[in-house]
Formats: structure tokens, C-alpha cells, sequence
């Protein structure tokens, strides 16, 4: 402590200087219990989960509805789950790919499995097929996987079709698909919807405005809906991810590259399926979890604006 310092609580009543003691005792307790939670939070999350696996089709249901699933982060979640016993039925828009994953997971797995060919960017017709196939499947999980993520720029140039699809494809679809499964769910009181967002939920991002504005649409809806449910035995989690290597990030390869915060598909899947249960709201992997606590400490305006000045420099190194 400076002599100014001491100077100046010296001019200070003590019953004054005992108050701002005890405020600052209250402060650092306070972050060291969130420490501690956060620490406890993330050993439960990544760690207990693992060692304690539960049986998925009994908990949940037999039948995994997993959308945008014939490649990265939704084949590598349907093949986690039928790894745990599910029957999968995929839903994506590339029938030669749906059944080639199909495939692959019924002869490696052991499991049945579906498949429905849609496109999600078409919006309200395709849903009606979708509820159809569904009919006569106990479906336990759902995994709201299908996303729409543009190479960055500004939003003056997105045309009309570019903003429908992501209106469609990542806040639609979400709710569409939920609406169909969660009834049942709520009548045989058992059951999982599983949201897979963004940890672009948390900050607005120039050049990805739409993006992180539709991620963040995923993660509202979500919490709304768990508190909904509440005690009713149907299960809502968000699952918001930094960067995974998947073709959505192959625009930038210093977020492509798999590494220590990017993770492959099947590492991202095989860690995020474990929470399930076990995390209302996680980032997944926790890596990702570090990233984020780290983000979290700082101002939101320094964070905006670094990543701005990040993206403006790319931009210009483009042209």
C-alpha cells in the first residue's frame, strides 16, 4: 500500500474503513466460490459424466432424431449416439449421403436406422414429411444440429435467399423439429432436445452478424424452453461450442485446424454426448469451456472490437 494510500484511510472514520474491508473480504469470497463452482461445475460436466455413463434408450427413449447429419459435428453426434445403443434416424438433404451414413452406422453399430431426405433451407413445406416418418418411433433424443454458417463479410452483401436460409435453416428448424417430438415426450414424461448452438451466442460478430444473431436466438429459446418443461421428464440442453473442424469452418484456417481449442467432430461429439444429462447448458467440450470463462472476464466491447479488427484485417488480406 502507497503512503497515499494509507494517508487517505487514516482521514477515514473507522467504522468506514471496516465496512470497505469487509466488502473487499466479500468480493474475493465471492470470486473464489465461483471458482470453485465453476471448477466443481466443470469436473461434474467432463469428468463424472464419463465415469458414470447412463443407458441412453432407457433413459430416454430407443430412436435419436439427429438433423444436418451426414457430415461433421451431426454425423459425428449420430454415430456417438448409436455407439450408446440408439436407433438413429438421420435427416439431411443429400440422399447419397444419408444412405452411405446410414450404412456405415447399421453395420458398425449394430443399431437400426432411418433416414429422411429434406432440405431445411426450403422452410414450412418439408415438415410434413418429416412428421410422418417419425410416426411409430419412440423417439427419446432429438438433436437440433443442422446450422447455416456463411464465409464472413458484410451484411450489405447477403442477398435475400442467403437470409432466409439462415432465418429457416438455424432458428426454424429448431423449432419446427421441437414441436414435432416434444408433445410425446411430454406424455411418456421422458425424452431430450438437444440444441446445438454457438459460443457466438455470447457476442455480436461483425461480418457473422446473422450467425451469431440466429445462435443466439437457439440459446434463448433454449433456456426458455427447459424452465418450461421443468420437472416433466423431458429434458432440454444447449450445447454452444467454440470452433470444430468440420467443413463450416474450412473458410479459416486458423479455426479449421484441429488443435488444443479445436477439436475434431467425433472428440466434440464424443465429449458433448457425455454431458448429456449431466449440463443444461454447456459448451461441450472443455476446451471450449476454458475459451469461454476466459472470454467471459473480459469487457464485451474489447472482445467485439478485437474480433472486429481480426476479421476487418482478413477481409483486406482477401481482396
Amino acid at each position: 500500500m502507497s503512503n497515499l494510500e494509507e494517508r487517505l484511510l487514516l482521514l477515514l472514520p473507522k467504522g468506514v474503513v471496516g465496512v470497505l474491508a469487509l466488502v473487499g473480504i466479500l468480493a474475493v469470497g465471492r470470486i473464489l466460490a465461483c471458482s470453485v463452482w465453476g471448477v466443481v461445475g466443470a469436473l461434474r460436466t467432463y469428468v463424472w459424466a464419463r465415469l458414470w455413463a447412463k443407458s441412453l434408450p432407457e433413459t430416454y427413449g430407443k430412436w435419436a432424431v439427429v438433423t444436418g447429419s451426414t457430415d461433421g459435428i451431426g454425423k459425428s453426434y449420430a454415430k456417438e449416439l448409436a455407439k450408446k445403443g440408439m436407433n438413429i434416424l438421420l435427416v439431411s438433404r443429400n440422399m447419397e449421403k444419408l444412405q452411405r451414413v446410414a450404412k456405415e452406422i447399421r453395420s458398425k453399430y449394430r443399431v437400426q436406422t432411418d433416414v429422411v431426405q429434406a432440405d431445411f433451407a426450403l422452410g414450412r413445406p418439408i415438415y410434413g414429411n418429416i412428421a410422418k416418418r417419425l410416426k411409430g418411433k419412440d423417439i427419446g433424443i432429438l438433436v437440433n444440429n443442422v446450422g447455416m454458417l456463411l464465409a464472413p463479410g458484410p451484411f450489405k452483401k447477403l442477398t435475400e435467399d442467403n437470409i432466409w436460409a439462415y432465418v429457416n435453416v438455424n432458428v426454424a428448424s429448431v423449432l419446427a423439429m421441437t414441436r414435432l417430438v416434444l408433445p410425446e415426450m411430454l406424455r411418456r414424461k421422458k425424452g431430450a432436445v438437444v440444441n446445438v448452438s454457438s459460443v457466438a451466442s455470447y457476442f455480436p460478430m461483425a461480418y457473422f452478424q446473422v450467425y451469431s444473431a440466429s445462435k443466439a436466438f437457439v440459446s434463448s429459446f433454449s433456456r426458455a424452453l427447459r424452465e418450461e418443461c421443468g420437472s416433466s421428464g423431458a429434458a432440454v440442453q444447449c450445447v454452444e461450442p467454440g470452433a470444430v473442424s468440420t467443413n463450416m469452418t474450412s473458410f479459416d484456417k486458423d479455426i479449421h485446424t484441429p488443435g488444443f481449442f479445436t477439436p475434431t467432430a467425433d472428440a466434440f461429439a464424443g465429449s458433448a454426448v457425455a454431458t448429456l444429462g449431466h449440463a443444461a447448458r454447456t459448451t461441450g467440450y472443455w476446451a471450449h469451456r476454458l475459451q469461454l470463462a476466459v472470454w467471459r472476464t473480459l469487457p464485451e466491447r474489447y472482445i467485439v472490437s478485437s474480433y472486429k479488427a481480426r476479421m476487418d484485417n482478413k477481409l483486406k488480406k482477401s481482396k
